[in-house]
């Protein structure tokens, strides 16, 4: 019998190659390793978000665990362990270090909605940190999850075959917990496949990437994207190229797009008010700006930055009146027809440079109040150099 005939045929969550949106290159290459017995006991999935990486682990997981046998468990499988960042909860003291069987359950019904028959292989980071109810809080992987995981690879696999190890945002892991990562992976248990999936591969000990094999996902191509929108989320053609133009090879971004409430109306709205502050200098709406945004949760931060480096791009992208160099909604379009014309090639790297520093200060903590204020003195000067 077929493997993927009999895996669409039972009712159990799972995902397969022929689930994963694009990709059919590195998938073939994958499925090909693993037919002639190939594949690197580690290995490595490195891509942007949305790109399908973590859908390629879990299919390749799927795919090495029922080589050969035909009691597919899906992500249940026995053999198969997830390791993921985590938060630590207030009921738990100063000492313990938080393991990923903590979260469990919320894992589970993040990737297997409630009353659906499918993975949902989908997911970001900020997915996950809501579905841990810890969007304040920065998730990281620590020590206890190595132990955690060293011990229940060195038993013996429920099938007697392979055990899988998905390890995701691996650049997650503090230093304790990457030392001794770092020697699991040097010194293997028989037959176990560590499948790291990771989304900033720099952040990574150079020790780890050089012991692990990498593969590259590139973002989703435009008509597979388009392909999936259509058939995926029944749009029509005009409107699933439209979304896959703003997507950019990200699914996630797709589906966002689709949302009438999505994040980026949010974070939109806090552009703009900034912007406009910015222009006219005014101090104390500028510390009001800052307070409200340093309200929010550490991660949300992140993005709202990560998306004002996008706006500034596209703005200043836009002063070449060629379509095709920009990618934005029509609200965002609108706005960039007068607000274009105040970036330009003596302040756009600047402004990089502002919100590249204050990602990089938020995730190291620092006081947010101090980060965004800071923000709208200097954009305040840049606003205004030609």
């Amino acid at each position: 019998m077929n493997y993927f005939y009999y895996l669409c045929k039972i009712k159990v969550p799972v995902v397969t190659f022929r689930d994963i949106i694009g990709q059919q290159e590195i998938s073939e290459r994958l499925r090909t390793l693993a037919d002639e017995n190939r594949l690197p006991h580690a290995l490595m999935l490195c891509g942007p978000d949305g790109c399908g990486k973590m859908a390629l682990a879990i299919a390749l997981a799927t795919y090495v665990l029922n080589s050969g046998t035909y009691k597919v468990r899906g992500i249940s499988h026995p053999d198969l362990h997830f390791t993921f960042p985590t938060i630590k909860l207030k009921k738990w003291n100063s000492e313990y270090k938080p393991i990923s069987d903590d979260f469990i359950e919320n894992w589970r019904e993040m990737l297997t909605p409630e009353g659906s028959e499918e993975v949902n292989a989908y997911f970001s980071l900020a997915d996950w940190m809501e579905a841990m109810k810890g969007e304040r809080q920065q998730a990281v992987i620590t020590v206890g999850e190595a132990n955690e995981l060293i011990k229940r690879l060195s038993m013996k696999s429920n099938q007697g075959g392979w055990k899988v190890s998905i390890i995701w945002l691996p650049e997650r892991m503090n230093l304790e917990c990457a030392n001794k990562m770092l020697k699991l992976i040097e010194e293997p248990p028989t037959q176990t496949l560590f499948i790291l999936v990771c989304r900033e591969p720099e952040k990574l000990l150079e020790t780890i990437r050089s012991r692990v094999q990498r593969f590259d996902v590139k973002p989703i191509a435009y008509a597979d994207m388009v392909g999936a929108l259509e058939t995926r989320q029944s749009l029509d053609p005009e409107d699933a190229e439209r979304v896959a133009r703003l997507a950019g090879g990200n699914w996630l971004a797709a589906i966002e797009e689709l949302k009438y409430d999505n994040e980026n109306h949010l974070f939109f709205d806090y552009f703009v008010n900034l912007m406009r502050k910015v222009y006219m200098r005014d101090v104390k709406d500028l510390k009001r700006w800052a307070e409200s945004v340093a309200a929010l949760g550490r991660e949300e931060q992140k993005r709202l930055l990560t998306y004002f480096l996008r706006m500034i791009r596209e703005a200043f992208m836009y002063n070449f009146h060629q379509k095709e160099l920009t990618y934005m909604t029509e609200e965002e379009e609108k706005f960039c027809q007068k607000f274009a014309k105040f970036i330009n090639e003596g302040n756009v790297l600047g402004f990089q440079e502002l919100f590249q520093t204050a990602i990089r200060d938020i995730g190291q903590n620092a006081n947010a109040k101090i980060v965004f204020f800071d923000i709208t003195m200097k954009a305040a000067v840049l606003i205004h150099t030609t």
